[in-house]
């Protein structure tokens, strides 16, 4: 098995592997995957892709798979994650937890989705279908529309998702 090979695979319901969607840009981890980006915008700790590249395969892998569910897993993912920046060299940033993230509503999908899938030409989530993804689907889809970005991946993602795009 090929380092990393472990971790490929549709992370629908598991939260611990990489998206199919990914495995281009994030398959060997050179890039962050979403369920890193997940964790660290639960624990409030700033990354940078510099600062990703910098930690060895093993510590990326070990922060993909790393529990941050707990306040406890959260606090520990964030020490770690602070440990591995500081080990660089670099000081630690952090930023407000959002303690009501958009990801963990499941009411609908918000507007800006809405907005920008429509205008991607890619059929946007209905409210009964944004209330099947998990918490970890939702985060992909609002990072994927974000305003200001264009993104070839929201199509893939929602049909990795079981949604019709």
């Amino acid at each position: 098995m090929a380092d990393g090979d472990e971790l490929l695979g549709s992370a629908v319901g598991t939260e611990n592997l990489i998206f199919g969607f990914e495995l281009d840009f994030a398959g060997k981890l050179q890039c962050m995957p979403m369920i890193a980006r997940l964790k660290l915008d639960r624990c409030g700790v700033k990354l940078s892709l510099k600062q990703w590249n910098r930690m060895t395969l093993v510590e990326r892998q070990a922060l993909v798979q790393m529990p941050c569910d707990t306040v406890e897993e959260i606090d520990a993912y964030a020490d770690r994650v602070s440990r591995l920046i500081v080990d660089s060299g670099d000081s630690v940033s952090r930023f407000q937890i959002d303690l009501e993230p958009a990801w963990e509503r499941s009411d609908g999908p918000p507007a800006h989705v809405t907005d920008f899938a429509i205008n991607a030409g890619v059929r946007p989530p209905t409210a009964d279908e944004w209330a099947t993804l998990s918490p970890l689907q939702r985060f992909v889809v609002l990072k994927l529309t974000r305003p200001g970005h264009t993104n070839a991946n929201l199509g893939p993602a929602l049909r990795e998702f079981g949604l019709s795009a």
